[in-house]
């Protein structure tokens, strides 16, 4: 199985921006995690589509956009032309969620679908078969460097045997308080993808630990 370090470039020093997406590029990491919050659907703001543009335009490995946002229907084929690879949208932003799977899909793009801590995963027992990703989020969703929701690890696995039979080749990726400390774990419990960003760019070698990450996971240990 193939495990996925995606850094969450919210948490980049965006003074030193390219620097960062140099780093990335030449680290052992996979994706480019780009949250997108609207200050609406999360209490927070981050960046729309300018950002996206600039860091494409210097990317080398593909961009998995996360919209954390309310209405994303108005914004995929915009998303899509920025740059992204995979754009996740919310559950609970979503009224025609297959709708707007279909939507991402026709904009040349894999679909996700992201659940939100209180949100179980049998509510995409109509929808799994027709998305590329989901990501389950581990911390309530607007704000960096919070706790780690133990809970995550049921949801992992309730998840895969959602998927059993069904979608095997789903990619489950984790968001939220995702460590060094808990990766191999993560990985245990199921996921193959995860997004970390405080814990890569706070670090005092980044690249370093993307690379001890990515060890993590092939090691994995029992739960």
């Amino acid at each position: 199985m193939k495990y996925i370090i995606a850094p969450s470039i919210l948490s980049a020093d965006f003074g030193n921006l390219q620097r960062d997406i140099e780093m990335i590029n030449q680290s052992e990491a996979d994706w480019f995690h780009v949250d997108v919050m609207d200050g609406v659907f999360v209490p927070n703001i981050s960046f729309g589509f300018p950002v996206l543009a600039a860091v494409k335009r210097s990317a080398t490995k593909p961009l998995d956009v996360h919209l954390m946002i309310v209405e994303p229907d108005k914004y995929i084929q915009e998303f899509a032309k920025g740059g992204a690879d995979r754009i996740t949208v919310h559950y609970e932003a979503c009224t025609h969620l297959h709708r707007t799977i279909q939507l991402i899909k026709a904009s040349g793009c894999k679909a996700g679908v992201a659940l939100n801590p209180h949100t179980p995963v049998n509510l995409l027992q109509d929808v799994i078969a027709d998305l590329d990703l989901v990501l389950i989020m581990s911390v309530n969703p607007g704000f960096g460097g919070q706790q780690f929701i133990h809970n995550t690890y049921k949801k992992i696995q309730d998840l895969k045997v959602l998927i059993r039979g069904v979608n095997e080749d789903l990619i489950i990726e984790v968001d939220g308080g995702v460590g060094l400390q808990n990766i191999a774990t993560l990985a245990s419990a199921g996921a193959n993808a995860f997004v970390a960003g405080n814990a890569i760019f706070a670090s005092g070698n980044p690249a370093e630990t993307i690379s001890k990450m990515k060890s993590l996971t092939t090691g994995r240990i029992n739960i």
